[in-house]
């Protein structure tokens, strides 16, 4: 990476990692607040940065969509409805290359279903920020310094009906941003890593086998609250900053037009339960629960901001043969809430045991930092459902 100061690095992790939920930063006591945009910022934003190419050509849908190894980053309960018993993926995205060259998210997933009913999955995050040279307001060298962060997660999920299934999960946090920070007095204090663990909890419905106007139609519904956990600190101090717990809920249909073509459709709606800023408080000085539970009900705007603060993302995919397929989403977040609004396409195949997919991402506006964003994703999966054979001819009497 090439030499940035301390400033531009807090740009780059508080702003163009995207604002809101993308967004690495919190309140100050000197912070000049918008008397309309209120982007929502928090800790280790990379939790939410989709780990996979499949949900990222789709316009980053997944609390709904079929399920796969990616399922512990959208919905985990999707993991008691998969076909196969065990499968591995990997995921790869550079990151922020229209900036630097030396940003990378890479996401280890894998899962193990050990009944019809009940499925254990494990997965990690890691991210690496690429070399930073810090230097002072003057331009003097402060040292040089390496950021990640990673997190680890695993889950149990269970059906409970032939439709419905249940998940709960413990993930934990490790964030290595900076050695320094800036005081109030402009004097530097020495930073250290943080650290914080906490929950995840899905459910997922799904009917398959429907009739529309003579074409099968399968149907889900899925909800799933991720990252909800205690404050994170870098300072050892009383600045303690939300994680960002995120509340996803949406729904999937796949129409299948014939033995060999089917076409799905996903829709997500997304929010933070992470307090809006406002002039009359700051974030970090809300308690946890506090925090979570009027999350829905403290926008200063009433609830016209709290709709704002709901980010759509539609996706589309085509398959042909169970080995092809092509995808396309949408992802719209109001220009109050942080403004991100970018299309996505993919494509993906698979072979035996073997999947592949890659996805690209296509900005609105030319300037964002996260145009030619791609992502490649690389799947095993064995021990799948045998399609049942043809009935043997009947002997003639």
């Amino acid at each position: 990476m090439k030499k940035v100061g301390i400033f531009f690095l807090a740009l780059i992790i508080a702003n163009v990692c995207l604002t809101k939920s993308w967004g690495q930063g919190s309140p100050t006591t000197g912070q000049i607040f918008d008397s309309l945009r209120r982007p929502i910022t928090t800790a280790v934003p990379f939790l939410l940065i989709p780990s996979d190419a499949r949900a990222a050509g789709m316009g980053d849908v997944g609390v709904a969509t079929s399920p796969d190894a990616f399922a512990t980053h959208w919905n985990p309960a999707k993991l008691a409805f998969v076909d196969n018993q065990f499968g591995v993926a990997l995921s790869y995205t550079p990151w922020l290359r229209q900036l630097v060259n030396d940003m990378a998210i890479s996401h280890l997933s894998g899962y193990y279903k050990f009944s019809d009913k009940e499925a254990v999955s494990l997965a990690m995050t890691y991210f690496d920020m690429g070399d930073i040279n810090f230097t002072d307001n003057f331009g003097n060298p402060m040292g040089d310094y390496r950021p990640r962060e990673f997190a680890v997660r695993s889950h149990y999920s269970r059906k409970l009906t032939e439709n419905l299934g249940l998940s709960i999960g413990a993930f934990w946090v490790h964030s290595n941003i900076a050695n320094l920070f800036f005081t109030g007095n402009g004097a530097t204090g020495q930073a250290k890593p943080g650290n914080s663990g906490g929950v995840d909890i899905g459910a997922f419905y799904q009917k398959q086998g429907l009739n529309l106007a003579g074409t099968e139609l399968d149907f889900a519904l899925g909800a799933a609250i991720t990252n909800l956990g205690a404050k994170i600190s870098y300072t050892g101090d009383n600045q303690r900053d939300f994680l960002p717990t995120n509340f996803r809920i949406g729904g999937s249909g796949t129409l299948k037009l014939d033995e060999l073509n089917k076409i799905s459709a996903a829709l997500d709606l997304n929010k933070l339960m992470v307090p809006t800023p406002s002039p009359n408080r700051l974030p970090r000085d809300i308690g946890l629960l506090s925090g979570l539970f009027s999350s829905f009900g403290d926008a200063p705007d009433g609830i016209k901001e709290e709709l704002q603060e709901f980010m759509m993302n539609f996706g589309a995919e085509y398959v042909y043969n169970d080995m092809f397929m092509g995808r396309l989403g949408l992802a719209m977040e109001h220009k109050n809430k942080g403004d991100r609004k970018y299309a996505t396409i993919g494509l993906g195949a698979r072979y035996n045991v073997f999947g592949l997919d890659v996805a690209y991402m296509i900005p609105f506006k030319r300037t964002n930092p996260l145009t030619d964003t791609f992502r490649v994703t690389l799947m095993v999966n064995f021990g799948g459902k045998e399609k049942p054979s043809a009935p043997p001819p009947a002997e003639n009497e």
